[in-house]
């Protein structure tokens, strides 16, 4: 990974070669079971993995947390047999990668208030097409969704029915090379958040489209785009769990989503800080190394300490999800910390390295714009304080009898 990737930030150039290499160690289903393909590992494990990979690119980190955390798992649990075989054994294998639809330009973190709609019909009405009768369409390959590969599904007793799919997802990771979309949308546009249902969705289904790529500040090579869905035409088989389940596989992805960015926030920061250690041994000033000076060893102290710290949280709610223990706000305390924690250590890394850190030819000044959106995507800072508070206050008022 590390000899391309400055080179891959410049051009904002996807992995593909790099992500199949991952493919073949299991990196791409670390925690879906063999039998479907995967390593069948435990989210330690993930962990370990993500925290390793963001250590030298954490744009990569960020497109493996999405395929194994966002999509395999909510699949896993809430897909049947037909779809697991179709969609899951393809990306444990890292075939396809997948990706997760669920932010709009109107809705980020009230996920209940997402405006995309769903709507059931009978194929045949409106010209729908056999293809999607049928339930096939076209999974990309890793890197080149236009790809065709077409599998046919088991006949249900549905299968002569559709979902239409209209509306707007935003900063869809994957977007552009995924072959399967985890999309949520609006069954019931009357009943909020209990309203909400979730698609698997390939990019080759008819009103399927990619939109415009956003102009981001860091993560350069992992792609954010915008997803169209104009009467995009979803076989009613590739429906995932219930009408109305969808809020539910949503929340329930979550707790895994913030563990993996707390995993990659303190991979990153623990690069930033190998970078900052080995540039202060070998930077010169005043007749001595930096490394000498009370200044620097404070600000490395603190990196270190920091970093440890925001690893303990990380591990420990990784161990309650394996464990099947009570989450409660753990995930959200992991992901709260270490992502405001990453974004302390590269202040300090280019603060360090000086003027230099300020140059692309670093690496540190990559990391310092990887790391700003760590503590904005899957949940915000704020977002993860308002958890972590109603949590406790609720754990109160209960130790109390006041409800």
């Amino acid at each position: 990974m590390r000899p391309g990737v400055r080179q891959r930030d410049r051009e904002g150039r996807f992995p593909t070669e790099e992500i199949k290499k991952l493919a073949e160690l299991g990196c791409c289903g670390m925690m879906t079971p063999e039998e479907w393909g995967g390593s069948g590992l435990d989210t330690i494990s993930f962990v370990l993995m993500m925290d390793e990979v963001a250590r030298v690119d954490a744009a990569m980190a960020t497109s493996l947390g999405v395929t194994n955390s966002a999509v395999q798992v909510p699949l896993l649990g809430f897909g049947t047999e037909a779809q697991k075989k179709k969609y899951l054994s393809r990306m444990a294998t890292g075939e396809i990668l997948g990706a997760f639809c669920l932010t709009e330009p109107q809705a980020g973190s009230d996920a209940a208030g997402i405006q995309a709609t769903a709507r059931r019909v009978r194929a045949g009405e409106k010209g729908i097409s056999s293809a999607a009768k049928a339930g096939s369409g076209s999974g990309g390959n890793v890197g080149a969704p236009s790809a065709s590969l077409r599998t046919s599904s088991a006949p249900t007793p549905n299968s002569d029915e559709v979902y239409l799919l209209n509306g707007t997802k935003t900063w869809v990771t994957n977007g552009s090379v995924a072959g399967v979309f985890l999309v949520f949308a609006k069954t019931d546009s009357d009943a909020g958040g209990k309203g909400l249902t979730a698609f698997l969705v390939e990019p080759g289904f008819k009103g399927f489209r990619v939109g415009r790529h956003e102009e981001k500040m860091g993560l350069l090579s992992s792609p954010s785009v915008e997803i169209v869905l104009n009467d995009c035409e979803v076989p009613a088989e590739n429906q995932l769990g219930e009408e109305g389940e969808g809020l539910k596989i949503a929340l329930s992805t979550l707790d895994g989503g913030r563990i993996a960015i707390g995993a990659l926030a303190v991979g990153l920061a623990q690069g930033a800080l190998e970078e900052t250690v080995k540039y202060a041994k070998q930077r010169r000033a005043f007749g001595k190394t930096i490394s000498e000076f009370q200044a620097i060893q404070w600000m490395i102290a603190d990196m270190e300490t920091e970093i440890e710290a925001a690893r303990g949280l990380v591990y420990y709610a990784a161990w309650l999800k394996d464990a099947g223990k009570r989450m409660g706000s753990a995930a959200s305390k992991a992901k709260l910390y270490a992502s405001e924690m990453v974004n302390r250590v590269v202040y300090k890394a280019v603060q360090v390295h000086g003027s230099v850190g300020y140059s692309r030819e670093t690496d540190v000044e990559r990391m310092y714009r990887d790391a700003r959106v760590t503590t904005i995507y899957e949940g915000t800072s704020e977002v993860q304080r308002m958890i972590i508070a109603r949590d406790l206050l609720d754990t109160a008022a209960k130790a109390h009898g006041v409800s």
